[in-house]
């Protein structure tokens, strides 16, 4: 196995910046996903990986092998990248059986038939189907399905492995079985793969980092616990998870630490955070975060109860306060309608007034 090296990556069409000079490295055996809404460039980004879209500049090459070059002109054809692909509609072919279907790949590669049934037997042993090889795509589940396609993406033995949603076909109880299966199956095989999604749960399960995008770019790379706990900026904090922001005024900071004023002329500590800031900030906090208390004290905030909600392991509620309004939750039913919530400084964190508009 090699890293995966892409170098100021760009993908325009006409206008249009899809991808916008990005940069990152996956070290050789590493499970990366590239994560966020729809047309944030996550898809692109893997499929230029692929060979199955034109970059417009940049480079991507696997260890020493050079697989786009926009300086040159290099860009090798995509069946001879030695990549396996899982497309989030699985792309089974209809009319071959399991089989068939991945003995289609190896019979390009002119695998002989001996070597075929060996390596067919293989791949479908490591993703459990060894029982449905006779069988036709219709006659197999969704997770089935999902299956036989990373089976086939598995079978010649690919130096990388790229995944396109491949676990959005699958009701939500499979998709939280399958998730755990595909990342022990690839830490089992330690092949480098970088896998695209939009559902921040399914992320934070499977991958050793993520690249949070947004309008084309990487707006944070970093672990799931770095990612979650540490947001470089307002859109990662909304988008990862949930999170309320506050807003009020910077009037002190000494270090990490930092006090804000509120609407009422309460104040806040919080942590400064990853930038330079002053006068209009936002307090980003997340709704687990929040304690309800008895009284008043330092970081602790008399609010509104507006409404409320029961999750099945928690209970929800929406809140008005100096700040704006916000979400808390807790493991305890609330009955009043004005209660005291503490807001723990190491859990809050600043970022700029206007931070809210630019992720937007």
């Amino acid at each position: 196995m090699a890293d995966l090296i892409i170098e100021n990556l760009t993908i325009a069409y006409g206008d249009v910046v899809a991808v916008d000079n990005i940069s990152l490295s996956v070290p050789s055996g590493e499970f990366l996903t590239l994560l966020g809404p729809s047309g944030c460039g996550k898809s692109t980004t893997l499929f230029s990986i692929a060979g199955l879209n034109d970059a417009t500049s940049g480079q991507i090459r696997v260890g020493n092998t050079v697989l786009f070059d926009g300086q040159s002109g290099t860009s090798v054809e995509p069946e001879h990248r030695n990549i396996g692909l899982v497309f989030q509609s699985y792309a089974l072919w209809p009319h071959m059986t399991v089989r068939d279907n991945l003995a289609f790949p190896l019979k390009l590669r002119k695998v002989d038939k001996a070597e075929r049934e060996k390596r067919i037997k293989e791949a479908l042993s490591l993703v459990e189907m060894d029982a449905y090889l006779d069988r036709y795509p219709f006659e197999l589940s969704g997770g089935q399905q999902q299956r036989v396609a990373l089976a086939r993406a598995l079978v010649y033995r690919p130096g990388l492995l790229l995944l396109d949603e491949p676990l959005s076909n699958l009701d939500a109880k499979l998709r939280e079985r399958a998730r755990v299966w595909l990342r022990e199956l690839q830490e089992r095989l330690q092949v480098t793969t970088v896998y695209v999604t939009h559902d921040q749960a399914e992320a934070l399960a499977v991958s050793d980092r993520i690249a949070v995008m947004s309008e084309g770019r990487i707006r944070q790379l970093g672990t799931p616990k770095e990612i979650y706990e540490s947001p470089a900026d307002a859109f990662v904090a909304d988008f990862i998870g949930s999170s309320n922001f506050l807003r009020g005024r910077l009037t002190e900071h000494n270090g990490p630490w930092a006090t804000v004023r509120l609407a009422d002329g309460s104040t806040l500590r919080a942590s400064m955070g990853k930038e330079s800031l002053e006068g209009e900030v936002v307090i980003a906090i997340r709704p687990e975060r929040m304690e309800v208390v008895s009284e008043p004290a330092e970081n602790v905030l008399q609010v509104e109860v507006v409404s409320g909600s029961y999750l099945g392991s928690v209970y929800q509620y929406e809140l008005t306060g100096p700040g704006g309004r916000c979400r808390i939750q807790t493991n305890h039913e609330v009955t009043d309608k004005q209660i005291h919530v503490r807001i723990p400084p190491e859990a809050a964190t600043l970022f700029s007034g206007n931070s809210l508009e630019k992720a937007a």
